[in-house]
């Protein structure tokens, strides 16, 4: 079993087909599914035969339940409290070139608390998914922390994503570290912009730095993994199938490299369709 802790969250995908026009109209394709960096990454882990648990706070609303069943569908096993709060939604434009620019609002998520908790929904973890998103902020920073806590009890391992820049920068670079060399992951995944912000070796937080350098692959222990060249249609999820194959392939007993190998295939071939979940 592997357990995320986290979001799930309404994605909103804009696809604009030429450049925004402020003040004005852009014709654009606009699809609406399930999001959230926790999500995404059971729904990967789902989809590549593992088994797979969320740990979320939703909206007690038709978007909660709907984004619940859907996952569920997929094959997750979800553990939801629903709260007064609106579920979350996350809206994201890619560009022409496949950037993406992506606007927040976490909603219900950020309530999760360790008294909403359960220790079987943590007990049984072979590796816990920990997106830095759900280290930011309190109480779910908390309840991030109580379900480390229970995991290591029952000898299961950790992986940290580091999720964000912009979000590493808001919370304090240095902050982030402590917090980093005191949960001491065994894997740990970051952009190089998040490595960059984080601005501290990588290899000094946790016995498996991974880099993931998107269209250029993967770099892990020094060695590159390049990735196949690709006509990408949307970047979105990318990184969180990449983690779950990795973690996937990790604890099936690949070495590190082989690890990274699949997450790359992984990684190209969720971006040839539009969404942040496997079709």
């Amino acid at each position: 079993m592997i357990v995320s802790i986290g979001d799930l969250l309404l994605d909103i995908a804009i696809v604009p087909e030429g450049p925004l026009v402020p003040d004005d109209d852009t014709a654009s394709t606009i699809t609406l599914g399930g999001g959230g960096q926790s999500a995404n990454f059971c729904a990967w882990i789902a989809a590549l035969g593992g088994s797979a648990r969320l740990v979320t706070r939703v909206g007690d609303d038709d978007t909660g339940r709907r984004l619940v069943s859907d996952l569920e569908a997929r094959g997750v096993e979800v553990r939801a409290v629903y709260a007064a709060e609106p579920t979350g939604a996350i809206a994201v434009i890619v560009d022409a070139a496949g950037r993406r620019t992506m606007a927040t609002h976490r909603g219900a998520s950020v309530g999760l608390s360790p008294d909403d908790l359960e220790e079987a929904w943590f007990s049984d973890a072979r590796l816990l998914h920990i997106p830095a998103y759900s280290l930011f902020v309190e109480p779910i920073a908390a309840a991030a922390r109580a379900a480390i806590r229970v995991v290591r009890e029952a000898k299961g391992m950790v992986a940290v994503d580091l999720s964000s820049a912009a979000g590493i920068n808001a919370y304090g670079p240095s902050r982030m570290a402590y917090v980093l060399a005191r949960l001491s992951p065994e894997v740990l995944f970051a952009t190089e912009a998040e490595a960059a912000t984080l601005a501290v070796p990588l290899e000094s937080l946790a016995q498996v730095p991974v880099l993931k350098l998107g269209r250029a692959g993967s770099r892990v222990f020094g060695r590159t993994i390049p990735a196949p060249a690709v006509e990408a249609v949307d970047p979105t999820g990318a990184g969180d199938a990449f983690a779950a194959a990795f973690c996937s392939a990790w604890l099936r007993g690949a070495t590190p490299v082989e690890s990274a190998e699949q997450a790359v295939e992984a990684a190209s071939q969720s971006v040839l369709v539009a969404g942040a979940r496997p079709s």
